[in-house]
């Protein structure tokens, strides 16, 4: 149901580029005589005068046709808007754009009531391919729009690649994951070994029921793997690598890949990587927890996993901010220069991995265990993981809260603390590793940009 006068009033860009509502008054008589049970401001019933306006469009005569296709371009006009706003939504604020920056990549219809010309407006396209037995024209157009061409370049500069994980995976070919992983990623064998043969059980499993249901003309977006299809993998993978592993942890893996392969697809469209170190990041492994649901359609599953991906820095950030103010506060309770030497250690460690005997030497202490007394890395990393657990905990939830309801959340909740402790583990324990090589790592990457930010 929705307001009879988004079926007369265009929403359109001016020449000046604002938005505009345009008011087309033949439309508005059309409508008026075609549906005299409706007042300007009633609801309508959308699928039942969809239905109607779509057979006039195609079957009556020219002048009542051009008329009632007028209206649904009109109806279409509104959900392009709203599927921009969505997109504002889900994306603007951490990549940098806003709903009015989209809208002139796809609201380009004049309002006009002539013929379709040459040039063909998104809204005409949308239209003339739509097919109601398939779809409705809301879900059409929205479709539609995060298909454009133009807007998926904006949105591609700006790092947002509208485009499911299972999708991603599906149309990977094996020697095309084997060049990304090592040519772009500069992972080692084994890690791209491992990889190959989890998506080649991702595709004996998913790929080919997804195609049986394709070839039954059973068609659709590609929905999160169910539990038995993870199992599946799971046992497929098992048989390659004898080595057992949850459903869980197979999502999760599925899900790291799938994140590899987007940055490799943003990077490859001239599109804006993060903005933290690429190669951390993709060693990390950063990837949402399994937070899936069957019902929840793909566009939900790449917007939430932007979503994550976003927050989960945010967080780590705030975390360390926390738990190196803190060890900050003690110190300098003790002596003010212990504080300081901290800092530097800590600096020089995570942002320039030198060895802990160099590390003396430049701070000024006796030799390399009293830098070990003075970071205590073990139990900084700990409390970092405690604080980060904390504080992302709460925002993955209220971050769920768009795309589940309270119940599917609740059920959820013990999923995603032991996904989000699972991965926090993960990444502290590469920091761990990394701290001893010269190799950097997403944690010591936001411990430098803290460091770098405090003493500006």
């Amino acid at each position: 149901m929705g307001a009879a006068l988004r079926y007369w009033r265009l929403v359109r860009i001016d020449t000046a580029g604002k938005r505009q509502i345009k008011e087309i008054k033949p439309a508005k008589e059309f409508f008026a005589d075609t549906f005299p049970e409706y007042t300007v401001e009633s609801d309508v019933n959308d699928t039942e005068v969809q239905r109607l306006l779509l057979e006039l469009s195609r079957d009556a005569p020219a002048d009542r046709c051009l008329l009632a296709e007028r209206c649904l371009l009109c109806f279409i006009s509104w959900q392009i808007e709203q599927v921009c706003l969505q997109l504002e939504a889900n994306f603007g604020n951490v990549h940098g754009f806003s709903c009015t920056d989209l809208l002139p990549y796809v609201l380009d219809d004049d309002g006009r009531l002539q013929p379709a010309s040459s040039y063909q407006c998104l809204s005409r396209k949308v239209l003339q391919s739509f097919d109601s037995a398939q779809s409705s024209l809301t879900n059409w157009t929205t479709t539609r729009v995060k298909q454009d061409p133009a807007l998926n370049k904006f949105l591609l500069e700006l790092g947002v690649y509208l485009i499911s994980d299972w999708a991603i995976l599906n149309d990977t070919r094996p020697k095309q994951l084997e060049r990304i992983l090592r040519e772009f990623h500069s992972l080692t064998v084994s890690e791209i070994e491992y990889f190959s043969k989890l998506l080649e059980s991702y595709h004996l499993i998913y790929r080919v029921q997804r195609l049986q249901q394709r070839s039954l003309g059973i068609r659709g977006k590609c929905s999160p793997p169910t539990t038995q299809q993870l199992e599946e993998i799971a046992l497929k993978l098992e048989s390659q690598i004898g080595q057992i592993l949850k459903s869980e942890t197979v999502m999760a893996q599925l899900q790291n890949l799938a994140s590899r392969l987007r940055q490799y697809r943003i990077h490859a469209r001239g599109g804006a990587l993060p903005t933290v170190s690429r190669d951390a990041m993709d060693r990390e492994g950063i990837s949402a927890p399994q937070v899936t649901n069957s019902e929840e359609n793909e566009d939900n599953q790449a917007e939430f996993l932007q979503l994550y991906r976003s927050q989960f820095l945010v967080c780590l950030e705030q975390a360390l901010a926390l738990v190196i103010g803190s060890r900050i506060r003690q110190l300098q309770s003790k002596k003010a220069d212990k504080a300081k030497t901290f800092l530097a250690a800590l600096q020089l460690i995570y942002c320039q991995q030198l060895p802990m005997t160099a590390i003396a030497k430049q701070v000024g202490l006796r030799a390399q265990d009293a830098v070990t007394r003075l970071l205590k890395l073990k139990e900084f990393r700990a409390d970092v993981q405690q604080q980060l657990m904390l504080i992302l905990r709460d925002r993955v939830l209220v971050l769920a809260q768009n795309y589940f309801n309270l119940e599917r959340i609740q059920i959820l909740e013990h999923q995603i603390a032991s996904a989000l402790d699972e991965q926090i583990a993960m990444v502290v324990e590469e920091a761990d590793k990394k701290s001893r090589t010269t190799k950097n790592s997403l944690f010591a990457d936001q411990i430098c940009r803290y460091i770098d930010k405090i003493n500006k």
